[in-house]
């Protein structure tokens, strides 16, 4: 499809804004009676199935406050020009109109809109309607839901409209050209992406945790059938909620993007510094918009090192300790709602909150691995391009050094360094074991 049709779709649509904007001033400016209705300049008709933008205006269904916000918040990516009228100043005061809301940042020389800005245009010539308005930033508003728009949070004694009102710059992507880019990290979403090249061939880990580990991967391929095609969704919820505990390196997050990769999801590790807020409920917004983001994405959320964040509740000693506990109740509400797989990852199982361990389909050990497995685990990392010395018995290594896999691909990441400063794509036995104790002094072990 010619792109341009997609763009003089939003310009028709930033047209009919300029229009709206121009009514509206007129009439307040004036301080008279509008002899036209901001409401009655008809909306640019949408009709072609193949338009990005018109096939989801129709398919959220938004009505005309909605669509308002949703143009205005897009203004300032295609025609920032259009929104230089309200730079207009106040003669009585020589300054800016309060009412019109908007910021000037200091790196875009034109007019940012706030939700303000969208208030004012809605409600110039009719205060009733600033409900209207507060419904368009509902967190249950769909493009609040979906995170098309964001009001940026202010500081706590700010008047709650005085936010930039943004556009998500992936759905104006998709908007121009029909396909989404890949979601990245960012203050709105707190999770990266992970990937991994190797296969579950590759991990090394006890027959009980991989007979557990099979049973998500078949949840994963074959929950649809159960749910809809048998009707067990009467019965059961459509999500997954699993628990991966056990020492840093034993192969839980490895696992999480096997287990993605497999089933052609996309894994998501939720920063959970990001998430975590000092302010008294920001931590449950934030849960929320990440919650809602992923929502019908097919996605696996998974939160590493999850007890920093949703471990046991305290005692009620002081109102942050109430609102720490609410935290941790309304994370437990949203984690039982979300239709996806949330997977957590903890050091240790009992540093997790029991009200929540006893809402996990699997609760799965990832011990240290065995002698054996460190063995396997040696002979994997050594196997492709990077060779040891032939005077190297790892079968004697994997007996004295009790190390986990990550510490493993550590001394293999040291030891190829070494060989490669060398020329050489072999590492020697003194190689090797500088590495080791350098992951021993690492963990402060002897």
């Amino acid at each position: 499809m010619d792109n341009t049709k997609n763009l003089n779709t939003l310009l028709k649509e930033i047209d009919w804004l300029q229009k709206v904007i121009n009514q509206v001033l007129k009439s307040y400016l004036l301080q008279e009676k509008p002899e036209q209705n901001w409401q009655d300049i008809p909306l640019p008709e949408l009709q072609d199935k193949e338009d990005h933008y018109a096939t989801m205006v129709k398919k959220w269904d938004l009505n005309i406050y909605q669509r308002l916000a949703l143009v205005l918040a897009m203004t300032p990516h295609l025609k920032p020009e259009v929104l230089d009228v309200f730079f207009g100043r106040n003669k009585t005061y020589d300054r800016g109109f309060t009412a019109f809301g908007g910021v000037v940042d200091n790196n875009h020389r034109g007019f940012l809109p706030t939700g303000e800005t969208v208030m004012f245009l809605v409600t110039a010539t009719n205060k009733e309607l600033r409900y209207e308005v507060m419904d368009v930033f509902s967190s249950e508003n769909v493009l609040m839901k979906e995170q098309v728009l964001t009001l940026r949070t202010m500081e706590s004694h700010i008047p709650n409209y005085n936010g930039i009102l943004a556009l998500n710059k992936q759905w104006l992507h998709y908007f121009l050209t029909g396909k989404k880019p890949e979601t990245k990290q960012s203050d709105t979403f707190p999770a990266q992406k992970i990937t991994t090249l190797l296969e579950w061939d590759d991990v090394v880990l006890e027959d009980t945790t991989m007979d557990s580990l099979m049973e998500i991967n078949t949840w994963l391929k074959h929950s649809q059938t159960l749910l809809e095609d048998w009707n067990l969704n009467r019965y059961l919820k459509s999500g997954y909620r699993a628990l991966f505990y056990g020492a840093p390196g034993t192969g839980k997050t490895l696992t999480a993007s096997l287990l993605g990769k497999t089933s052609n999801r996309d894994v998501y590790r939720i920063d959970l510094s990001m998430l975590a807020s000092k302010y008294i409920g920001e931590t449950e917004k934030n849960l929320n918009k990440l919650f809602d983001m992923a929502e019908d994405k097919n996605w696996i959320l998974f939160f590493d090192e999850a007890d920093a964040l949703f471990g046991k509740r305290t005692s009620v000693k002081d109102a942050y300790d109430t609102f720490a506990n609410q935290e941790v109740s309304y994370l437990l509400q949203r984690m039982e709602e979300f239709s996806g797989v949330v997977i957590f990852s903890s050091n240790l199982k009992n540093n997790i909150d029991e009200a929540f361990t006893r809402r996990f389909q699997s609760i799965i050990p990832f011990h240290m691995p065995s002698v054996a497995s460190r063995q396997k685990l040696w002979n994997n990392a050594f196997s492709s391009g990077c060779k040891l010395s032939p005077d190297v018995d790892l079968q004697q290594i994997a007996e004295n050094y009790e190390l986990s896999g990550g510490s493993i691909n550590n001394v293999l990441r040291f030891g190829a360094l070494k060989a490669a400063n060398r020329n050489s794509n072999i590492v020697t036995k003194n190689e090797l074991l500088e590495g080791v104790k350098k992951e021993f002094k690492k963990e402060n072990l002897k």
